[in-house]
């Protein structure tokens, strides 16, 4: 908090003493001399009084703390932050005005005396001497300029605040000094540019163009007479004469100053005296500090930013070296984020459901190739009330999101069917994939270990007709849980975790996916803003890039810009292009004829998978388009709704579905992020149906020789023949039991309870 100046509660005596002292300091210091450890008035080495010659020699100019702007990615801002709200600016952009107010009021000999001015201390000493208080101070702006400078080093530490304001004979002598350095390399005109930079004026303004704009909402150098006076006269005590909370006590200080504006002759009498009779014409703006103030929506991605900034090593070795620099400010941070694909993002999320309902929705939009995140929004605003929240559901824990993400049913099954594609399985593979199976066991591990079903736990589908045999694409058209067990339990529990490590996807928490056939369910929790980034990896034919927030940085160093080192995506071969392709095909189907119809986009391909966990507390859709991918989660943060029965954006449902709710939220935030780019089309594979192929014919049907049983063989030995060349199908052993269903109701994890979403 500022301080009023000191001295209000010592007596006429004490206040002779003190200014006399005062007075002899400057002379020893005028003499180049060192001060006596005690002086002939009693002036003890308390207060830390140092010979003058030991202080250092040099005051180092602190970089003055300002506002950060964050700015989208065609330059619009977003949002400013700052620790201390200021925009420091050069002389000529500060009106003539305002220069000549602070100077008459606060130190009228300024141009005529150097970094000590002995008349003033002694007009000073008079002056006080005869009110019996403070009426009058001694500092000269060199001065004081010298105390903000150890004010801005203590930055919000109370303990250094209270060290470079104290009242001592020893911080007086080492403003002596450094006031005499100032003077001598900067000169008046440059003393008094950062004294106007670096001084508070109240409400949380930090130098005259902040304060110029929270006052009258307008640029320093667009003062008037008037306007100017108010804000020099609040300096001395900025609580006392705030104008927003007490208009008489500021106009009275006000008119303080003109009329030492017209005693030094900075203006004439007649003008002070028509100023005078004027209101104070305040225009005040609200601060408006921080992400919770963004526009668009974009408070969450915002906040993503700033974490992105503290957390990152690129901005520096340690956690208080990234924080100083952040506190510092003065940064312009231009963004990934599309205002197009963000106004896109937020106007669908308020299409579809309502911030008062009893579920939230989340969304994210990613770029293909460079993991620019281009939108993210939420149904929740940004706050601290009702129906607000500061949890930002699109990312996971570390950077501001719940602590475990959200199950994410379904939408998993493509990382497995990837896993098993690079594993050498056919695009046809079959399984018999029952309406109810125990979980297969045992089933191999990274560790060698297997992992077993102890608890006999099984595993369903959305409906009893819904039994194989099934190939790859029909399964994953219609969610068949049964079988994506089957081939997790097939390939093993290795190939799905390094192709979701490769991916980029770790649980909400930070963790790694867990090794248990239940992952194949989308059992474990996940952020959208990793699932949209896995996702983006099919549409960029197998790279997987990771996301990234922030294009450019740069930061103001006086009246230099200097560019800071920004994290980069990395890029990487996650799955070949083959696989990326045959996966595009699979999920291309899901929205054309699957469980994702209602999400399908009507001017262009794009492709997805739906998701629904269990008791229906999660829905999911994600899909992308050769240009974007994207994911929306819908459900309650603390996993506490089943959407049963429920109204959503005043839709009534009596189950929601992957499809039905998330769906159609991302179909519009993609339409219009998209509107107006150009149409590009997927490489697709074909992939025979293996209903259509059944026996062999000569060979030449090597993914399905011999396999009208479902991809199984009878006698452990490969299919296909000698003039076909083709891939064979591996051979599939289950154990006794396999599909034996059980009564327990255990489900081991089970993702989506048996909902294919």
């Amino acid at each position: 908090m500022p301080k009023k100046r000191s001295g209000g509660g010592l007596s006429p005596l004490q206040q002779a003493t003190k200014f006399l002292g005062v007075s002899v300091l400057a002379g020893a210091v005028m003499a180049g001399i060192a001060l006596p450890a005690a002086g002939a008035l009693g002036l003890a080495a308390k207060g830390s009084v140092q010979g003058f010659d030991d202080i250092p020699d040099s005051l180092k100019s602190p970089q003055l703390s300002q506002r950060t702007t964050i700015l989208d990615s065609k330059g619009n801002q977003i949002a400013s932050v700052y620790s201390r709200d200021r925009t420091v600016v050069e002389l000529k952009d500060i009106s003539p005005y305002m220069q000549k107010a602070i100077v008459a009021i606060e130190d009228s000999r300024f141009y005529q005396h150097g970094a000590i001015d002995l008349k003033g201390v002694l007009r000073a000493l008079n002056k006080n001497a005869q009110s019996g208080g403070v009426s009058q101070g001694a500092s000269t702006l060199t001065q004081q300029l010298v105390k903000n400078y150890f004010v801005e080093e203590a930055g919000d530490d109370p303990t250094k605040v209270a060290q470079a304001t104290q009242q001592t004979l020893g911080r007086k002598v080492r403003e002596l000094k450094y006031a005499i350095q100032i003077e001598e390399k900067l000169g008046k005109k440059k003393i008094l540019e950062n004294y106007l930079n670096i001084t508070f004026f109240g409400e949380q303004a930090y130098g005259v163009e902040a304060a110029s704009e929270r006052y009258f909402s307008k640029h320093a150098k667009d003062l008037n007479l008037q306007q100017s006076a108010l804000l020099a006269g609040i300096v001395q005590s900025p609580t006392r004469y705030d104008p927003i909370n007490d208009e008489a006590e500021a106009k009275k200080r006000r008119n303080t100053v003109l009329a030492r504006m017209a005693e030094v002759g900075d203006i004439s009498k007649a003008d002070a005296q028509k100023a005078e009779q004027t209101d104070l014409g305040l225009k005040p703006s609200q601060p408006k500090n921080g992400c919770i103030t963004a526009v668009k929506g974009a408070s969450f991605f915002c906040k993503y930013v700033e974490k992105v900034f503290l957390s990152d090593p690129v901005f520096g070795k340690t956690k208080e070296a990234r924080a100083k620099i952040w506190n510092q400010g003065g940064l312009t941070i231009r963004t990934t984020l599309d205002p197009q694909a963000q106004d896109s993002v937020q106007a669908s999320l308020k299409e579809h459901i309502y911030k008062s309902d009893s579920v939230a929705a989340a969304a994210t939009l990613v770029e293909p190739g460079t993991g620019k995140i281009l939108g993210m929004g939420q149904s929740k605003p940004y706050g601290y009330g009702k129906n607000e929240t500061e949890y930002n559901y699109s990312v996971n824990a570390d950077m501001g999101g719940s602590n475990f993400g959200f199950p994410t049913g379904s939408t998993f099954k493509p990382f497995v069917a990837a896993a098993a594609l690079e594993q050498g399985l056919p695009a046809t593979q079959q399984y018999p994939a029952p309406y109810s199976m125990d979980y297969p066991s045992p089933v191999s591990t990274c560790s060698g270990k297997n992992w077993v079903n102890q608890d006999g736990a099984t595993v369903e589908n959305e409906s009893e007709s819904e039994h194989g045999p099934y190939a790859l694409k029909e399964a994953m058209a219609k969610s068949v849980n049964t079988y994506f067990v089957q081939m997790i339990s097939d390939i093993g529990l290795c190939p799905v975790v390094n192709m979701t490590n490769k991916l980029g996807v770790v649980q909400g928490n930070g963790d790694k996916i867990p090794e248990v056939p239940a992952i194949a369910l989308g059992s474990k929790g996940l952020s959208p803003l990793t699932m949209a980034s896995a996702y983006a990896a099919f549409a960029n034919e197998g790279t997987y890039c990771t996301p990234i927030a922030i294009e450019s940085i740069t930061q103001k160093v006086g009246n230099q810009q200097k560019s800071l080192a920004v994290p980069k995506s990395t890029c990487s071969q996650a799955m070949s292009k083959k696989t990326a392709d045959t996966i595009n095909t699979v999920l291309r189907g899901v929205v054309d004829s699957g469980t994702g119809q209602e999400a399908g986009l009507t001017d262009r391909e794009s492709a997805g998978k739906t998701g629904t966990t269990d008791s229906r507390k999660n829905a999911w859709f994600v899909g992308y388009t050769p240009q974007l991918a994207g994911a929306v989660w819908v459900g309650s943060a603390k996993q506490n709704v089943e959407m049963t029965s429920i109204r959503i954006g005043g839709v009534w449902h009596d189950q929601v579905y992957g499809a039905d709710t998330p769906g159609p939220i991302w179909k519009d935030a993609m339409t219009g992020a998209l509107e107006g780019k150009q149409v590009k089309t997927f490489t697709l594979v074909d992939i025979p149906d293996p209903a259509k192929s059944k026996g062999t014919d000569n060979g030449k049907n090597g993914d399905n020789g011999g396999n009208a049983n479902g991809g199984l063989t009878t006698d452990g030995g490969t299919t296909g023949t000698t003039d076909g060349g083709t891939t064979p199908t591996p051979t599939i052993s289950f154990p006794d039991g396999f599909f034996q269903g059980t009564s327990n109701g255990g489900n081991n994890g089970n993702g989506n309870g048996g909902n294919r979403g």
